[in-house]
């Protein structure tokens, strides 16, 4: 076996070279993190099809490549914190008051909860046209095992109520916060950088000097920042590459087919509402086309990654250096969508769910004693997901526990819950994306010269070469 894994590291090297050599070529961001994402679909099949499904080989070779993917992703994370931070004082520093800043929270939080409550209702849909049911599916020890977990975390779910979650966001440990400690501390350092950005402001006219440090302090800090951002970006291709070659290498295509009728609905329920952020980008005046070609890099990553809060960095720089959106305005998106109203985890997931579930208790999901308070319960609960992997279970348990439905048979997904949670995530970042152009737009703030440009703006630091 020994052997076997060697020559597939081999094999790894020589397309991690490939991507090198194209950086070295000075090729665009979004040519090298296709290309990435190509040949680890062709890595992760070829694995697959030499050794087989849960082969120890692929196993093995899986724990090395996680090197690269999951290292990329948590040196993401690891500058998360640092960049809401900055970056957020220093577009309040710019605001010089409160006002912009109440606006951009309310209309940033509104579309990303409305745009839920959409999801949510073409879940519903989907649903419908696929004739999706729980009643007959056949459970293996796997399921069950997940579903006796689910219903074990049923309590903790119930115990969240929307006071208790709103009180979550107020940073009453921010040190504790900025390690990501809980579930909402990126809103918490969203807040907190809010606090210490308007006390600076109050100083402004009172201790100029003093203001004046303070400002040009933030100013050193947010160009080192943005320079690490700068460096860690670099490395996308890579981590694509790395992520993509294990998700194919270790899917079960059984188990896929097995579900074929729920994968399909989930996907053309999220293509559906990804169709929905088009509409909602051209009618505001921007060209849906350009806007597509110019956020597949960050939506690549977040399908590959399957997490919105460690996208957030690279959501931050497309929002600003390619669609012409301010750095404060994509901040707020990319940090709040991160937690807040997540049209795929919160939205789509749970609504398909429930509608799944129902039956299998006697009821008829598709009337409007069922629906209604279904979209009230999913827009509501959408307040607080997690933007890291488990978060649309999470959502999930409020949502069926809230309406009395047996959450244990969730678990019949698990086979195929990975495979769902890359579209998903890739829906989250284009929902919190979305919410940053409305935002910017409605109060008049687009850089139009920015978006309309034709040239493949780089995310990542690099310049082709003159």
């Amino acid at each position: 076996m020994a052997t076997n894994v060697i020559l597939n590291l081999l094999a790894a090297l020589a397309l991690l070279g490939l991507l090198y050599a194209q950086q070295r070529k000075h090729a665009s961001f979004s040519v090298r993190v296709f290309t990435g994402m190509g040949v680890g679909v062709l890595l992760g099949a070829a694995l697959q099809l030499i050794y087989g499904a849960g082969a120890a080989e692929i196993k093995t070779t899986g724990e090395y490549l996680d090197i690269i993917g999951t290292g990329y992703v948590k040196l993401l994370q690891m500058i998360v914190m640092p960049l809401i931070m900055v970056s957020i004082i220093a577009a309040i520093l710019k605001l010089k008051g409160i006002n912009s800043l109440g606006k951009i929270s309310a209309l940033t939080i509104g579309t990303l909860m409305l745009t839920t409550l959409v999801a949510a209702a073409i879940g519903i849909l989907m649903s419908k046209v696929f004739s999706l049911s729980a009643v007959g599916l056949t459970a293996s020890a796997a399921d069950v095992a997940r579903g006796v977990y689910l219903q074990g975390k049923v309590e903790t779910a119930q115990a969240i109520s929307l006071p208790s979650m709103l009180l979550s966001f107020i940073p009453a440990n921010p040190f504790l916060d900025m390690t990501g400690g809980r579930k909402t501390s990126t809103i918490a350092v969203v807040i907190f950088s809010v606090f210490i950005g308007i006390a600076a402001t109050g100083i402004h006219d009172k201790k100029p000097d003093i203001f004046a440090s303070f400002e040009r302090f933030i100013q050193v800090a947010h160009a080192i920042v943005m320079r690490i951002v700068t460096l860690v970006l670099r490395l996308t291709p890579y981590g694509v590459f790395a992520l993509m070659a294990q998700v194919v290498s270790s899917s079960s295509y059984t188990d896929i087919l097995h579900l074929i009728d729920f994968v399909l609905a989930s996907y053309s329920a999220l293509l559906l509402m990804f169709v929905v952020h088009l509409l909602i980008v051209a009618g505001l005046g921007l060209n849906p086309l350009r806007w597509t070609r110019k956020i597949l890099p960050v939506l690549t990553f977040a399908f590959t990654s399957r997490s919105s809060a460690g996208a957030i960095p690279m959501s931050v720089q497309t929002q600003t250096q390619r669609l012409g959106t301010p750095e404060g305005i994509a901040n707020f998106a990319a940090s709040f969508g991160a937690t807040i109203g997540q049209n795929g985890c919160a939205g789509i997931y749970p609504a398909m769910l429930a509608v799944m579930i129902a039956p299998t208790v006697g009821i008829d999901p598709f009337t409007i004693g069922f629906i209604a308070p279904l979209l009230a319960i999913i827009t509501i609960g959408s307040v607080g997901v997690a933007g890291v992997g488990g978060g649309a279970t999470f959502a999930a348990l409020i949502v069926l526990s809230s309406m009395n439905l047996p959450v244990a048979l969730a678990g019949l997904l698990i086979s195929i819950e990975p495979l769902i949670d890359m579209g998903r995530t890739a829906l989250n970042v284009s929902g919190s994306i979305t919410a940053g152009a409305v935002t910017s737009r409605v109060l008049g703030e687009t850089d139009h010269a920015v978006f309309n440009s034709n040239a493949d703006q780089p995310i990542d630091g690099d310049r082709k070469a003159a």
